[in-house]
């Protein structure tokens, strides 16, 4: 009989909790998302990103910091009784997290003193379901360099690399990439055509990020962007010389690999 007992208070408690929760005022929207629409640019390594970020920080409404990696910020609930308390107040790690990342967009917006938030880290790339899940409203660029051209670099800059496995890690990326831009809206930008015809293709962005295009963004060495050093950024003389440099030419159809040849021509370049 004490067990039963037990068990018909638990369930009334959890009753009278389903409805006090039912009774309180849901959150506001006010009160989810200090930037409810970051822009996000979703690329490999090696694809040109630091460019494109130089260029859209130098817009006097974009703020473009280097690498954030947000998603490698997590919260840890480390007692059994701080899940209990988030979870009464309809929190969980995940929205917690957001909420972090979240902030700390929010912070560097202020800071800046500009309009519009741009993360440009690579390996949004990987969690672009999550990004789309804490930000629904968010807005994208789809930056795509040929496949080929992004493992020459990788190499380029680390000749002790293993080809085959240089081919695979690209090749996560690119495809991580094409699934963010089948599944969601947003801006898809080329980097040789960036670096083609710059003025053409920041106008483009600007128009699809709402703002005025300027002059100012061609010439990127005129403002901070903070160190260019490795693991939040380009580091190489080109980028440290505060000029667009012409792309490379594109690599003959006969130098793409097997491993890549689908999603070379799924992105539109000969192979």
């Amino acid at each position: 009989m004490v067990r039963g007992g037990l068990t018909v208070r638990r369930v009334a408690r959890g009753v009278r909790r389903r409805v006090r929760r039912l009774a309180e005022p849901p959150v506001p929207q006010s009160a989810g998302r200090l930037v409810p629409e970051p822009v996000f640019v979703l690329s490999s390594v090696r694809s040109g990103s630091t460019l494109l970020r130089v260029l859209l920080n130098s817009h006097p409404q974009i703020r473009a910091p280097h690498e954030m990696h947000l998603r490698t910020l997590t919260v840890d609930l480390t007692r059994p009784y701080t899940q209990k308390a988030m979870t009464e107040l309809g929190l969980d790690q995940r929205e917690l997290e957001y909420l972090l990342w979240d902030r700390i967009l929010h912070r560097e917006l202020v800071r800046s003193g500009k309009q519009v938030i741009v993360d440009k880290t690579p390996g949004n790339a990987g969690v672009w379901e999550r990004l789309h899940e804490g930000w629904p409203k968010a807005r994208y660029l789809f930056l795509l360099r040929h496949p080929v051209s992004m493992v020459n670099s990788l190499i380029t800059n680390r000749p002790d690399r293993d080809r085959g496995a240089t081919v695979r890690e690209v090749r996560g990326y690119v495809e991580a990439v094409q699934a963010a831009r089948t599944a969601l809206p947003g801006l898809t930008v080329r980097y040789e055509d960036l670096t083609e015809r710059p003025v053409d293709v920041t106008r483009e962005i600007c128009t699809y990020l709402g703002v005025e295009w300027t002059p100012k963004m061609l010439d990127y060495q005129l403002e901070n962007h903070g160190p260019f050093v490795p693991y939040i950024g380009d580091w190489s003389d080109n980028i440290k010389s505060g000029k667009i440099q012409k792309a490379r030419p594109l690599p003959a159809p006969e130098e793409v690999p097997a491993p890549l040849k689908e999603l070379t021509r799924a992105w539109g370049y000969p192979c």
